[in-house]
């Protein structure tokens, strides 16, 4: 039992090496939250014509009859 104890808490060891400290963890989590509050105001104004235009190119591809100007 206890070599299997050491076992996985030797081969967890390196797994903490990935993760930050605490402080540095709430400074990228702060970052995190400020560029998610700048890029919803561009993702309302793009993503509804990016939609549009997806649809629209859709249509083009996939309707059944032909466009005659």
């Amino acid at each position: 039992m206890l070599q299997l104890f050491f076992t996985i808490a030797f081969s967890a060891a390196p797994l903490t090496l990935y993760i930050p400290p605490v402080r540095c963890l709430t400074m990228f989590v702060e970052t995190m939250e400020e560029m998610g509050t700048e890029g919803r105001v561009y993702s309302r104004r793009v993503f509804p014509r990016a939609r549009i235009a997806w649809s629209r190119l859709l249509d083009c591809f996939f309707s059944s009859s032909p466009r005659r100007s």
